[in-house]
């Protein structure tokens, strides 16, 4: 009897998860592509040999070490768009848009993308994963195509794909993560607790009777012990420890 268990995870199935992700837009005419598992992480999307992935995916000649300029993801349309919706969207002629009509993406100003970036249509894969971490897989022509049909016929085939490349390397990295259970101190446990349940420093700092300098001191310690560079990193990876669960 043939078992339906997937195989075991490793990096070996992320590295052809990228491979796809590529294919996939070559075969659709959306040829350029970017990835970044936690668009709150400074440094880059990275592989099990902390050689970015940026590297091996093929993008727009105006912008050709993006992952290195920090300042272009904080100014872009798309990125702040997969931030605060959860479903696949399309760019095409200066605006958003997705399988329904929504005021968040009107809302977002793309204008000036064609202009400044040289991009002509998108595909954009919000992948929204546990602890609050979003990511994304950005797809993107140069030239005219037309981006309703490869929506309709390819957006959904796509997000599925890229919910499987970001969750499976979140879920690698955070196994990869330096501190085994146990070595938080008590209190950088209390402080990352209350962070998860969604409480702001200062409002830890009242709970816990702390500063909140001392609040932050302890989530940064956390934050370093536990390998991560956002908040939402360290939640995630603290809940993986079972920092945050009934027994902790």
């Amino acid at each position: 009897m043939q078992s339906n268990m997937p195989a075991a995870l490793s990096w070996e199935n992320v590295d052809a998860l990228a491979a796809e992700v590529v294919a996939i837009g070559a075969r659709v005419d959306l040829p350029y592509v970017a990835a970044q598992s936690d668009l709150g992480d400074p440094a880059p999307m990275a592989d099990r040999d902390g050689c970015a992935y940026a590297e091996r995916m093929p993008w727009v000649k105006a912008t050709p070490d993006y992952w290195r300029n920090r300042s272009l993801a904080l100014r872009s349309s798309f990125l702040h768009a997969a931030r605060i919706f959860a479903e696949p969207i399309w760019y095409a002629n200066g605006r958003l848009g997705s399988w329904r009509a929504t005021q968040l993406l009107d809302a977002i100003d793309c204008s000036s993308v064609t202009q400044e970036f040289g991009f002509t249509a998108a595909l954009i894969a919000p992948v929204h994963l546990a602890g609050g971490q979003v990511g994304t897989v950005l797809w993107v022509a140069t030239k005219p195509v037309d981006m309703a049909a490869i929506f309709a016929a390819h957006a959904e085939p796509m997000f599925a794909l890229a919910f499987r490349f970001l969750a499976a390397h979140s879920e690698l990295t955070l196994r990869r993560a330096r501190t085994p259970p146990g070595q938080l101190s008590a209190r950088e446990a209390q402080c990352v607790r209350w962070a998860a349940a969604g409480k702001t420093n200062a409002e830890i700092g009242t709970i816990l009777s702390l500063s909140v300098s001392t609040v932050r001191f302890h989530l940064r310690n956390a934050a370093e012990k536990l390998g991560a560079t956002t908040r939402a990193r360290m939640i995630q990876i603290a809940t993986g420890h079972g920092f945050l669960g009934p027994h902790a």
